[in-house]
């Protein structure tokens, strides 16, 4: 259990269950009912193992020479137990989503239901055999941002709201280009060590300080989108800047020393829960406008 849950990767869970949650509130106007709680909990634990732990298991190669593996930034197991424990992980994969799943099939229309079906689908298809659209340059970064944007689209399909509202297409513009940043900055400090195992991404492709520069431009652009969102919501627009500089204070990373921007990725993890909190705060405020 402890092997599963390290793969699961705890420390990110709010990051797929908040805007589900987040998303659901927001357009049904605070309401609270069993498809809320069944799908934050299912976006929380189960959604994530199901991303990580395929990430884990079928990464393990790469992993065992990358040095941040084996603490919050993901499991690593002794390759005496890697054949069990990656069974196991699986198992549980299946076992925990399949409930869940399930159930929102049930409860949703067909247009939900294919965006699950599809969110679901990338959160496969970003680490499995063949798929592995994590080594599609460029794939790789938009499937990592819909990881975190699909379970907001799903939540707002669910409930029948306007994509086109001035209060929504913005936010999932700069969602998106937030997580495409975000992925391809985290893709830096792996460069040597995916290039060793043979991976790609888009950051072995465009190589560790152009892939920055684009990382700062994408969350700059996606502070602009936000300026579309009516007051207060575009106060909004300010949340990506801290990223921005976070990516630009590495913007001399260069090849041979890119896994020094780890203290960056780091930085990252931390500066989600203080952003997570400010976002709390300004939907509060939308909420009483």
């Amino acid at each position: 259990m402890k092997q599963i849950l390290a793969a699961s990767r705890p420390f990110s869970w709010v990051n797929t269950a908040y805007p589900f949650a987040a998303a659901y509130l927001m357009a049904t106007g605070g309401r609270l009912d069993a498809t809320l709680v069944v799908g934050t909990l299912f976006f929380l634990v189960p959604y994530n193992l199901l991303m990580y732990g395929i990430n884990d298991v079928f990464d393990y190669e790469s992993d065992l020479r990358n040095p941040r593996k084996g603490g919050i930034e993901g499991g690593l197991v002794e390759r005496s137990q890697a054949r069990v424990v990656h069974r196991r992980i699986l198992v549980a994969c299946a076992v925990s989503v399949l409930p869940f799943l399930v159930w929102l099939l049930v409860v949703g229309s067909l247009a939900a239901n294919l965006t699950l079906l599809l969110v679901v689908f990338l959160v496969v298809a970003y680490s499995a055999p063949r798929l592995r659209f994590k080594e599609r340059p460029v794939l790789d970064s938009a499937t990592s941002a819909m990881h975190f944007v699909g379970p907001a689209l799903y939540a707002l399909m669910l409930v029948g709201a306007d994509l086109g509202a001035r209060t929504v297409w913005p936010v999932l513009v700069a969602f998106v280009l937030w997580g495409m940043a975000s992925h391809a900055f985290g893709a830096v400090q792996d460069v040597r060590a995916d290039r060793e195992a043979g991976i790609g991404s888009v950051a072995t492709v465009l190589g560790a300080h152009p892939t920055v520069v684009a990382s700062t431009a994408a969350y700059v652009v996606a502070a602009a989108a936000l300026l579309a969102v009516p007051w207060p919501g575009w106060l909004a627009a300010v949340l990506p800047l801290p990223y921005a500089v976070n990516a630009a204070s590495f913007w001399s990373v260069r090849d041979d020393d890119c896994e020094r921007a780890n203290r960056g990725w780091r930085r990252f993890l931390w500066l989600n829960l203080v952003t997570g909190f400010l976002v709390t705060m300004l939907l509060i405020a939308v909420a009483r406008s």
